[in-house]
């Protein structure tokens, strides 16, 4: 019984410390909406970026940024220069001009381009449809990230229509990661 119990809370360990983010590809975010509405949080990355690496190492790590993300969200992890390809309201993102022997920067993939991200890393948030809210560019500690994505959850940032609104909202925000 005590080998039991020993066993026990070895794995009860083991497993807290493997928690992570339940990642998944956008085409089966947008499959998961169809069942049960829900956001998607996307992390826009590619492999040559050394700030998307710490987001992984330092934010996607953190205990209660996976909590928060895995209840509210489907969470994408999108390669911007990869070859997945994306079928989003009725279009098929791929990325053509992607080169398999090219070493570091590649080709961005339409479907980046389209979303309009413009730096790495970028999260980006999508409405229960499927429709774009929001691309937000730069790398984020859990603090700075939590904002967004309890604001964005929330649908308070429906609200927030002017810079004075934003300053105003973030001076009231109280964190709790």
């Amino acid at each position: 019984m005590k080998y039991f119990l020993l066993l026990f809370l070895i794995l009860s360990v083991g497993t807290l410390h493997a928690q992570k983010i339940n990642w998944m590809t956008m085409n089966e975010a947008l499959e998961a909406q169809k069942k049960e509405p829900k956001k998607i949080f996307m992390d826009v990355y590619t492999t040559w970026c050394g700030p998307c690496k710490m987001l992984d190492k330092n934010t996607f790590s953190d205990k209660e940024v996976i909590e928060y993300v895995n209840e509210n969200y489907y969470a994408v992890k999108f390669n911007a220069e990869g070859t997945e390809e994306v079928n989003y309201q009725d279009f098929v993102y791929t990325n053509p001009n992607y080169d398999p022997n090219r070493k570091g920067r590649n080709s961005q993939h339409l479907f980046a381009h389209a979303l309009k991200v413009t730096a790495y890393p970028s999260v980006v948030f999508f409405k229960e449809n499927g429709d774009l809210i929001q691309a937000v560019p730069g790398y984020r500690t859990p603090p700075q990230l939590e904002i967004f994505l309890k604001m964005i959850h929330s649908d308070d940032y429906l609200e927030i229509t002017t810079a004075a609104a934003w300053e105003d909202y973030q001076k009231k925000f109280k964190p709790t990661f």
